[in-house]
């Protein structure tokens, strides 16, 4: 955190910016308090960039409205119900809410909505003391009940109630926890770690929905690995993503091998690494993250004990892809991105068969076809797999790849690899053959592609004469 010196002038500034100068001088002259609060003010007090522009008043949503509407460009009320009235003023998108004293019924986590009448009484029912923090504008006065800004100096998440009563008013506030310790790298204290594992259970009444929101924007943190062990060593993991604490396989005395859980951490902290590498200054990919963390969770149901002490995974690859796609559509993920993590997973395996033999082109490009729009995650997601403490063959393997990329891109310049595909197209083999649509069309096709995997583009001609001959073979 920066000097308190700097922090107030970073406040300062932010109560001076056009927008919330305009919307506290509107506010005070109806007769009424406006506050920044949570997010902004937090990240402020950090020195972070502030995006959000989130207001809170004792205003009634009809009178934020008649405050609003004749100075914003664009004003909306879908969250009227609740409080709030969202607004546009210029670029900045803000949301101004009536202070609430919501009760909970605790069966859901959908409050009985009530409006407030004071601001402290609002911020004592946020979800952390380090969000439980305003801004008084326009006259510029923190506002901090709950002892945020302690908190924020030691780095620490806890709650402005006692953690029981808060996680039970909103179970979601446990993995709300374990993203702000990966967001801000901030320790959640020992009584809120005791009471996420006491009431883990307690998120099953939250929608899969908001649970993958919030896995989602743990998993785009900057550093999730603190988050994700947050979410095993509390157990919320068991009952959202399962799979993940089922890594934490026992390895005794006379079997051994690697730690898959403390593996995947690592290769999730290695993908993250190339990402950043790769593409600098692009949003995170959460597909190949989903993908780094999940890539052995397979290894559970196929783990075997050989003779001599060795353990086996065989195709833990696809059934692995198998359980991540089942988990994610639970989850409620878009399709795109289940057929992606799938993907990747079925294929993390394919590339150490090239590291022990010297692939044909044949083998290369059918690495390149079977990887398709996910090849460069591919890139990433099996460099990061290697976390062997033995340099000679993590060395190895690293100019094992090295080479396979040369050779991918050696061939995409001869071939377009890219867009790989037969060189007679479906009209011109229903032509040649006499076919109307139907299987022998997608034979043939298939037959082309395949000779075009093997030996490379072949030219009209020759792949004429080639198909003419294999039909009339049959």
């Amino acid at each position: 955190m920066q000097s308190v010196a700097e922090s107030l002038d970073r406040l300062g500034t932010l109560a001076k910016t056009p927008t919330v100068d305009r919307l506290a001088r509107a506010f005070a002259a109806a007769g009424y308090e406006l506050s920044l609060v949570g997010g902004p003010v937090r990240d402020a007090l950090l020195g972070r960039d502030v995006h959000d522009l989130d207001f809170t008043t004792d205003a009634r949503p009809d009178d934020i409205l008649g405050v609003v509407r004749p100075i914003a460009d664009a004003v909306w009320d879908i969250g009227r119900a609740f409080g709030t009235i969202g607004a546009r003023f210029g670029d900045d998108t803000v949301e101004i809410t009536t202070y609430r004293s919501d009760s909970y019924d605790g069966a859901t986590r959908k409050p009985e909505v009530q409006f407030g009448d004071t601001l402290d009484g609002d911020l004592l029912r946020r979800d952390f003391t380090v969000n439980a923090l305003a801004l008084r504008v326009p006259e510029v006065r923190l506002v901090d009940p709950s002892g945020g800004v302690e908190d924020l100096l030691a780095r620490r998440i806890t709650t402005p109630s006692s953690p029981e009563v808060s996680f039970g008013d909103d179970p979601l506030r446990m993995m709300r926890a374990a993203r702000f310790a990966a967001q801000l790298g901030f320790v959640v204290d020992e009584e809120t770690r005791e009471a996420m594992a006491d009431m883990a259970g307690r998120i099953g009444i939250v929608s899969a929905e908001r649970v993958r929101d919030e896995l989602t924007k743990l998993l785009q943190a900057d550093d999730p690995r603190p988050g994700v062990e947050l979410l095993v060593d509390s157990g919320l993991a068991d009952h959202v993503l399962p799979e993940v604490p089922a890594l934490r396989l026992e390895v005794d005395e006379h079997h051994h091998h690697k730690d898959v859980y403390q593996h995947s951490l690592t290769v999730l902290d290695q993908a993250i690494g190339y990402e950043k590498e790769r593409h600098p200054g692009t949003p995170p990919d959460l597909v190949l993250r989903i993908a780094a963390l999940l890539h052995d969770i397979g290894k559970p149901a196929t783990r075997r004990f050989e003779p001599g002490g060795a353990v086996s995974f065989y195709h833990h690859d696809v059934v692995g892809a198998k359980l991540a796609k089942k988990r994610l559509t639970a989850l409620r993920f878009d399709k795109a991105t289940i057929d992606s993590v799938a993907r990747l997973i079925e294929l993390h395996l394919r590339f150490f068969g090239y590291s022990d033999a010297h692939w044909t082109d044949s083998a290369v490009r059918r690495y390149v076809r079977d990887a398709g729009g996910e090849l460069e995650r591919l890139h990433m997601l099996t460099r990061a797999d290697v976390t062997t403490r033995n340099r000679r063959k993590a060395d190895r393997l690293g100019f094992a790849y090295d080479d396979l990329e040369q050779r991918i891109a050696e061939l995409k310049a001869q071939e377009e690899l890219d867009a790989v595909r037969p060189d007679l197209d479906g009209e011109q083999v229903m032509r040649l053959l006499g076919l109307k649509p139907g299987r022998e069309v997608g034979q043939a096709l298939a037959f082309l592609l395949e000779l075009r995997l093997d030996e490379g583009p072949l030219g009209e001609e020759e792949a004429t004469r080639r198909l003419l001959a294999w039909w009339e073979s049959r």
